[in-house]
């Protein structure tokens, strides 16, 4: 393999562990809402690709020096104190009449902490740089739990998990209707910050204030949405990733092989490509080339996160403010021109679809929720890249402990059509980028050839 680009190992591992106590969180004072008010949830925080829990897990190598009260209680204590500002966190999701959701707040209803143990050390799990499924002992379900279930779920639900050597994980779901990955980090950053000093931090002061997404008065859509359209699977590439069991596969990319790759799709450094619209294209057709998708008029769909914080001028939000504030974009491509086609032509499609999406993109997006709201992940034809590159995850999430060995997602395989974008996690990283996709056994090895090529 080339030197720019390394695949990285996915151990395979079996992490036993024990559940020693299960504590609930509620705020460690009162909170501005009382049992019987609710929330509004707007249709960016509503719609079906937000109905989920982001699992995210975080490991710490032992340091007895720092404190001697241990991580889980450090850890209880300090989210207490920040539900206090952040208490929708606290409440629960409910189905309203005219199905949507929102958030409800009951009697003793608070966050989910697990306190677990496991007997093996933290070397013991191998070189901890890239999500491995392996882990998901380490996020708490709930018994016979059901897939995508959110009402009366806590709405945060954090596991401890000590192991021999005195190591720890910290094992997170948090409900993706609450907030987008940037409030995510923000909420993180105050329960870091709080535990790591004592005393409740927020920084900035949190923003609810979901009523500025409301849809329009009549609802106005003035883009086709094809991201949310539902089309039949007529290709052969969701029947390769569904039928059999795909494997999650790690790759790392250099800074040096980023510039390269933008570099080859504009080398006169004419249209503004930033690297993620290379990266994003050349991911895109090296994974579909090696699916060897069929036939090859068939329309495809690549859709990616975009950030509309900084889009929205007439309406701007409040600093603070972690509700979602992202949107979809959406390129289409028929198989033989993404294929065949120059890698110039497929970024420059993703340049286009990012800078697309401007204030008027959000509303029409909001409203189009609401006229026609999708009830169902459409996968036809689609690759869903998720940009992680984007976050302050390794910064964020030093509770005392100093930065965590590992950062991240731990599964990718449930939903095979995504690809996710993961910051290296080594302090002295050179800016390499970690591209984790989905792929079955036959196109691994051809999904490499076209990487490097």
């Amino acid at each position: 393999m080339a030197p720019y680009i390394q695949e990285l190992n996915v151990p395979h591992l079996n992490i036993p562990l024990s559940i020693d106590h299960i504590y609930p969180v509620l705020p460690a004072s009162p909170i501005v809402a009382v049992p019987g008010d609710s929330l509004f949830l707007s249709n960016l925080d509503d719609v079906i690709g937000a109905r989920v829990f982001t699992p995210t897990v975080y490991f710490y190598r032992s340091n007895d020096l720092l404190s001697e009260q241990e991580p889980v209680t450090i850890l209880k204590e300090a989210l207490a104190r920040v539900l206090v500002p952040y208490y929708p966190f606290s409440g629960r999701l409910r189905d309203r009449a005219d199905g949507k959701l929102e958030v409800f707040f009951g009697q003793e209803q608070g966050a989910l902490m697990i306190e677990a143990h496991s007997e093996l050390t933290l070397s013991s799990l191998g070189d901890l740089v890239v999500p491995n499924p392996a882990w998901k002992t380490l996020i708490y379900r709930f018994p016979h739990e059901e897939p995508y279930k959110l009402i009366d779920m806590p709405l945060v639900i954090a596991q401890v998990t000590r192991f021999k050597c005195g190591g720890f994980s910290l094992g997170l779901r948090i409900c993706h209707c609450i907030c987008d990955g940037l409030g995510a980090m923000q909420f993180l950053d105050a329960w870091a910050a709080t535990a790591k000093t004592g005393r409740l931090i927020t920084n900035p002061m949190p923003c609810w204030e979901r009523e500025i997404f409301k849809p329009r008065v009549p609802p106005k859509v003035t883009f086709p949405h094809t991201e949310y359209m539902k089309i039949e699977e007529g290709s052969s590439l969701t029947m390769s990733l569904w039928q059999t069991k795909p494997v999650q596969k790690c790759y790392r990319i250099s800074r040096e092989f980023q510039t390269r790759l933008k570099n080859k799709a504009q080398p006169d450094n004419n249209f503004g490509f930033t690297t993620f619209d290379a990266m994003a294209a050349h991911v895109w057709r090296s994974w579909v080339k090696a699916l060897d998708v069929k036939p090859r008029d068939y329309e495809l769909r690549l859709t990616f996160s975009v950030n509309a914080r900084s889009k929205l001028k007439i309406s701007p939000l409040k600093t603070g403010f972690y509700g979602n504030a992202v949107c979809l974009a959406c390129v289409t491509s028929t198989v033989t021109e993404l294929i065949d086609g120059p890698l110039s032509s497929t970024t420059q499609l993703v340049h286009e679809a990012r800078l697309d999406v401007s204030e008027e993109y959000v509303r029409s997006t909001i409203d189009y929720v609401e006229v026609d709201r999708p009830k169902n992940l459409e996968f036809g034809g689609k690759l869903y890249i998720t940009q992680w590159t984007r976050f302050s995850i390794y910064e964020t999430a030093d509770f005392g402990w100093g930065r965590p060995l590992y950062a991240g997602p731990i599964d990718i395989t449930p939903t095979p059509q995504v690809c996710v974008l993961l910051p290296e996690g080594d302090a002295g990283s050179s800016g390499a980028t970690v591209v984790c996709i989905c792929l079955p056994e036959y196109a691994i090895n051809k999904f490499r050839e076209f990487l490097v090529d």
